[in-house]
């Protein structure tokens, strides 16, 4: 356990941090506050609400799962190759982070879209994905894969090189040296990296309704069901259906402190 050493911390640090949490924790407890507890089964239990939970929990799990299967080698390659064509790669995976969710959203339509680059290709074989749960994955696919390959490529860069290079001078295929040494040693970032990418697709909104639409029953997610309970003046039912949201990022939490103290080689020495 790290020593709480009070002589090394300067005491005006606590303004600015007690600011801080004020900031954070402020808006979550008014949330707390004005919720209505009493109509919560009511409201939670409507159809619009469970419709929305199960689209959002079935499409964070497609996106989620996409992330894991793409992103592991994407970020295993940016891990160990090196070239003048590694540090675009870096940037093209860091520019969805910053792009506004309207900007992000146009740009999925202008690729995926009935009259997009490789929309149009689609539906030349009869496929269009713009306003089906299909578009809504896509959209979670795009904004939650970099948080999925920051997370990974942090934990596989931490994994000793050695460890790697004497399994190959023992005959070890890389094949092999991937399973069964490089990726159980980064796991713990792996799955960080999957329940960011899981709670970062369940939170999905301006993206989704610029690509997807709201559609009921198809596309419309959580994010989407509390800002129509907004707009049809039911603040009851967009405080409701919050809580319920801010609840399954808890759980999230929890499984990713669970997980990851549980995994091999995820608690440091000497904590």
């Amino acid at each position: 356990m790290r020593q709480f050493v009070p002589s090394t911390v300067p005491r005006w640090l606590w303004v600015p941090a007690g600011i801080a949490l004020f900031l954070l924790a402020g808006p979550l407890i008014a949330l707390v506050v004005k919720a209505p507890w009493t109509q919560l089964p009511e409201l939670l239990s409507s159809p619009d609400a469970l419709q929305s939970l199960w689209l959002s929990l079935l499409t964070s799990f497609a996106s989620t799962l996409v992330c894991a299967v793409l992103g592991v080698p994407l970020a295993v390659l940016l891990s160990k190759l090196t070239g003048w064509w590694i540090g675009p790669m870096r940037g093209l995976l860091l520019i969805p982070l910053v792009l506004s969710p309207v900007v992000s959203g146009i740009a999925l339509l202008y690729f995926w879209g009935r009259n997009g680059l490789f929309g149009s290709l689609l539906g030349q074989i009869g496929i269009d994905v713009g306003f089906t749960p299909w578009a809504v994955v896509l959209v979670q696919v795009f904004v939650s894969l970099p948080f999925f390959v920051i997370s990974t490529l942090t934990s596989l860069n931490a994994v000793d090189p050695e460890l790697e290079m004497v399994a190959a001078t023992s005959g070890a295929g890389a094949g092999q040296i991937l399973r069964y040494i490089t990726t159980p040693l980064a796991m713990p970032g792996i799955l960080v990296g999957a329940l960011l990418a899981f709670a970062r697709s369940l939170g999905e909104y301006g993206a989704t309704i610029t690509f997807a639409g709201s559609i009921a029953g198809r596309t419309r997610t959580l994010p989407l069901q509390i800002e129509l309970s907004l707009n049809s003046n039911q603040p009851q039912a967009a405080l409701g259906i919050s809580l319920m949201l801010i609840g399954i990022y808890v759980v999230v939490l929890l499984l990713a402190r669970l997980g990851t103290n549980r995994l091999p080689g995820s608690r440091a020495p000497g904590r």
